[in-house]
């Protein structure tokens, strides 16, 4: 029975946990995986290779961001009250320890167990005759004439090195043909360059997975570059730079044009991480850190490759389905199977998508059935990533060239799909369609398409809500719904926010969603507040919500108030959480589980008791600060009854049981693996479900 708490004050900033810190933390579960012997041998590989990608976007956005408050005095604080220049501390210390940690796994684990199974990367001193010709000819062949060393002189200053660039500093000893010797020179390798290279099987010994570095060969030859001297060093590096893109919204005519424009900044903003061959001499590291005006906390020391996420293309490459996930093939409903087309499947009822267990193929046939339908007048869509060759897309294009009104709502600002979207805007606009880019100052995240077909001489609606992009591949590898509906209410409201997306006006009342920035927020906390006076009043009380992210400090507040009025809260936040479980007088009726495993927890899923009678809604949104204030976001109820019970019981309850993936949050902000008490079952919540869902 849950326990009622005396009520404290909730703003004592030891309450909160730091968002940075809490997103070292969740990469500390991923990395856990890599180390893991129950993950096969080449996915091991590529959880070792995600937290790198990690690392990479939290330097270029959160680390940045943190060192231009540091370097502007900036005096306002999140809850948890740490000042830029304390949490940039904090955060090198567990960064450190992180990348000590994965190359640690990388050289004393994956290294030789791959070996054993015949996959090998050799070093310079494991090259035999046969294949020191062939690098040889490699060398000379595709890299020589492509690589530009550049010795560092009066005449030529140290060159500026692209974001996230593999780059070599030589140390070099004699003179050059016109008597020059400043000892050192640099040489960027071209990213057109592949950073693993496969050696032919018919090099004896003939083996089919035998791969060297491309920083192996450069190292092996680089004396050549520099004909006449000698090269006493060479030293592989990195740096990262500032990658967030700053666009006044306010002043600018053309936000594609302004967008386009600041991209090209990507590539040479301030540096915050170098990353350096661990056998790099201090006198040549302080060189280059002093080059980036970097401090010694900055520079990260690297047992291997610096970039470890090029090494993410080995499961690709190499054939061997046993060191890899098994396949399977995802499920469709059987009323969509058993329906003669898609819009009579909806008809018949609401249809709920959870997916990868789900195939997401339904919703790509309700886009190309509303392209090629001719009863269909008009397709309207948000697009925030879709990846390349995208079969949503080509069926927006579709639509448009059959002369359909087809609207796509194109979020530009999606981090590092800029370039991409603006891309798929001018595409969309040559097919005809009509583009917009959303609400100046607010990113459109919401994910919805709505279809409106004429039948038996009226407009029906047809509207797919989802928590998960529109994007082919993702769908096979994070957990998201989709719901595909007729209902006269929720369609209108999709109908609605697509008005506001393009044209101006006061938002009106929405019939039954709740929407970022005006309803969400404030509907979150009127339901929190509802469970608060149902257990006082000795109702029935209580709160699960599944998210990705949760920081947003009135609503841990709430949360917290709930706790100390007895109502029991469960929460599953795969990533950053700010909120403290099991204090004292403040959350011990609160519990907070991370699950991590094959398939990147992705759907938002909120449920209020309500007395029993629950409320279940799906959204696009985390609860954090920019979901519910500076974005379009949208959040849904779940009606029927069929649907309800299939969200509690495959979207919460397995995971609540989950003794395989799951990691428990401590007070102290610590993360411990789930234990399996004895006689317990071995329960795994994704695992269940591709054998409940997929076929």
């Amino acid at each position: 029975m849950a326990k009622t708490a005396t009520s404290v004050d909730v703003d004592r900033p030891d309450l909160y946990i730091n968002r940075e810190l809490s997103l070292l933390e969740f990469n500390r579960r991923v990395l856990e995986l890599a180390k893991s012997d129950d993950v096969p041998l080449l996915e091991r590989l590529r959880f070792l290779c995600i937290v790198s990608a990690n690392l990479d976007e939290f330097f270029e956005i959160r680390v940045a961001g943190l060192k231009q408050q540091q370097a502007l005095g900036a005096t306002q604080r999140d809850p948890d009250n740490l000042s830029p220049t304390e949490l940039l501390r904090r955060i090198a210390a567990l960064a450190h320890e992180l990348v000590a940690e994965q190359y640690r796994i990388l050289n004393d684990v994956l290294f030789p167990l791959l070996g054993e199974e015949g996959i090998r990367f050799l070093k310079r001193d494991q090259w035999n005759a046969a294949q020191e010709r062939w690098l040889d000819e490699f060398f000379h062949r595709e890299l020589q004439p492509i690589l530009t060393p550049i010795g560092l002189d009066p005449a030529h200053p140290f060159p500026r090195i692209l974001n996230k660039n593999l780059t070599f500093i030589v140390t070099l000893e004699g003179k050059d043909a016109f008597g020059r010797n400043s000892g050192r020179a640099v040489v960027q390798a071209p990213r057109s360059l592949p950073r693993v290279i496969r050696l032919p099987e018919s090099i004896e010994p003939a083996r089919p997975d035998t791969f060297v570095f491309l920083s192996s060969i450069i190292h092996a030859h680089v004396e050549e570059l520099f004909p006449g001297m000698r090269a006493v060093g060479c030293y592989q590096f990195r740096v990262t730079r500032n990658s967030d893109l700053f666009v006044d919204e306010e002043a600018v005519k053309d936000l594609r044009l302004a967008v386009a424009g600041e991209l090209p900044s990507r590539r040479f903003g301030d540096a915050v991480r170098l990353e350096l061959a661990e056998d790099c001499p201090p006198q040549t590291g302080q060189f280059l850190a002093d080059q980036f005006s970097l401090s010694g906390e900055d520079v990260y020391f690297c047992n291997g490759p610096v970039n470890l996420m090029r090494v993410n293309q080995i499961p690709d490459l190499v054939d061997r389905p046993d060191l890899k996930y098994p396949g399977y093939t995802p499920g469709v409903p059987e009323r969509i199977q058993s329906a003669p087309d898609i819009f009579a499947a909806i008809r018949s009822g609401d249809i709920l998508l959870n997916h990868p267990f789900h195939s997401f193929v339904p919703v790509l046939d309700f886009l190309r059935s509303a392209a090629a339908d001719p009863n269909v007048l008009s397709i309207r869509q948000t697009l925030y990533r879709t990846g390349a060759d995208s079969s949503v897309v080509k069926a927006l294009l579709d639509a448009a060239v059959a002369g359909k009104e087809v609207l796509a709502v194109i979020e530009l600002r999606a981090r590092f799909d800029e370039a991409a979207n603006i891309g798929l805007a001018a595409q969309l606009q040559e097919a005809g369609a009509q583009v917009v880019y959303g609400i100046v100052g607010y990113k459109t995240h919401a994910k919805m398409a709505l279809v409106i077909r004429r039948e038996n001489g009226e407009l029906r609606r047809y509207a797919h809500l989802g928590t998960g992009n529109y994007h082919d591949r993702t769908a096979r590898l994070y957990t998201d719904y989709g719901l595909l509906t007729t209902d006269t209410e929720l369609a209108l409201d999709v109908q609605s926010i697509f008005q506001q997306l393009t044209a101006m006006g006061r938002a009106g009342q929405l019939n039954k969603m709740l929407q970022s920035p005006f309803t969400l927020h404030g509907g979150m906390l009127k339901h929190i507040e509802q469970e608060i006076a149902n257990a006082k009043a000795g109702r029935k009380a209580g709160v699960i919500a599944k998210m990705n992210q949760l920081i947003e400090k009135d609503v841990i507040k709430a949360l917290y108030r709930a706790s100390q009025a007895g109502v029991p809260v469960q929460l599953i936040v795969r990533g950053i959480c700010s909120l403290r479980p099991g204090v004292a007088g403040v959350s011990e009726n609160i519990a907070v589980r991370s699950i991590v495993g094959r398939f990147l927890e992705h759907a938002r899923i909120f449920l209020f008791e309500n007395d029993g009678d629950a409320r279940i809604y799906l959204s696009s949104a985390d609860w954090m600060g920019r979901n519910f204030f500076s974005r379009v976001e949208t959040c849904f109820p779940i009606e029927s009854p069929t649907i309800r019970r299939a969200v509690i019981e495959q979207g919460l309850e397995p995971y609540l049981r989950d003794n395989s993936n799951a990691w428990l949050l401590q007070a102290d902000g610590s993360y411990q693996r789930a234990v399996r008490r004895e006689g317990d079952a071995r329960s795994c919540a994704q695992e269940q479900l591709l054998e409940e869902l997929a076929r």
